[in-house]
């Protein structure tokens, strides 16, 4: 059962199950079909339009269509509006992000921090024991990461100062 590519324990299986066989519509494929050939047929025009001498346009019974300037336009139209619109949404994602001094930058409504009243929750009180699943505090993350406070501004000015002196 398992080995069975349709089996809902196979890594395969598809979730929602597809409809079988016999119910399934062919639609989105003659829709498809129907937008690449007049995708196809549209180009072929434009082409046509853009680069055949007027007598040949005129010669084939259409009297009127829009300017050559126009076979320029529209492309770069097209670019620039494709610019614009990665530009806008670049531009909302900024707007949407919060300053780094916000609350939520750091952590959310979901956070699960121990109890004010409990003992340290981070070092398990039997060492064998699992302790309980807790979020760690920005403040305890900066600690493990930089040290105490102001020993990086000390370790940074001792850097800077080192640098200087050999170079």
């Amino acid at each position: 059962m398992s080995g069975d590519p349709t089996s809902p324990v196979s890594p395969l299986a598809s979730f929602p199950p597809d409809p079988p066989p016999e119910h399934r519509s062919r639609a989105p494929e003659f829709y498809g079909f129907a937008v690449l050939t007049s995708t196809y047929i549209l180009f072929c025009i434009y082409l046509l339009w853009a680069l055949l001498p007027d007598e040949y346009i005129l010669w084939l019974g259409i009297s009127y269509y829009p300017s050559r300037e126009w076979a320029v336009l529209l492309p770069a139209y097209s670019i620039v509006l494709v610019l614009l619109t990665y530009f806008t949404y670049f531009a909302l994602a900024i707007a949407g992000t919060p300053r780094f001094s916000e609350q939520c930058t750091i952590t959310d409504s979901k956070a699960h921090y121990p109890g004010m009243d409990a003992p340290n929750a981070y070092i398990p009180a039997n060492p064998g024991a699992i302790p309980d699943m807790y979020d760690i505090p920005i403040g305890m993350v900066n600690r493990a990461l930089h040290g105490p406070r102001g020993q990086y501004r000390q370790d940074a000015r001792q850097h800077a100062s080192s640098g200087r002196a050999s170079g």
